[in-house]
């Protein structure tokens, strides 16, 4: 019961959502997270806390910079039930679109580039 309580309280808030979307077909810096969702870094993270707390997402730190994923295969198979709703709730949606089309901008920008530009006091790599 409190799997399904932490999953159905993830997917109940719209960044969160976007978060699993922009992560449907890649793995993605926090710092590309909050460029793309134009939150606060510390509202990021709290977002990202939840998702990966439900296990929706998985992370992984490669030297400065934390990624993050959808779950994968190893997932419970409630938890991949979940994922495939929402994403193909998704499909199509005008926002998912347009965060699809300033994703590929995002992804353009150099992650050192992005964490500067954010803020010169809250470093990527200290964030979750």
């Amino acid at each position: 019961m409190r799997q399904l309580v932490r999953t159905t309280k993830a997917i109940a808030d719209e960044s969160r959502i976007r978060i699993l979307g922009a992560l449907r077909s890649r793995e993605l810096c926090v710092c590309q997270l909050i460029e793309l969702l134009g939150l606060a870094p510390s509202t990021v993270s709290k977002h990202l806390s939840i998702l990966k707390n439900a296990r929706l997402v998985n992370s992984r730190k490669q030297g400065r910079w934390m990624y993050y994923r959808l779950a994968g295969e190893d997932a419970p198979e409630a938890i991949k039930t979940a994922l495939a709703w929402v994403l193909s709730s998704l499909a199509d949606k005008h926002r998912t679109v347009e965060d699809e089309q300033r994703l590929i901008e995002i992804l353009k920008i150099d992650p050192e580039i992005l964490c500067s530009r954010q803020a010169q006091t809250d470093r990527c790599e200290d964030r979750v």
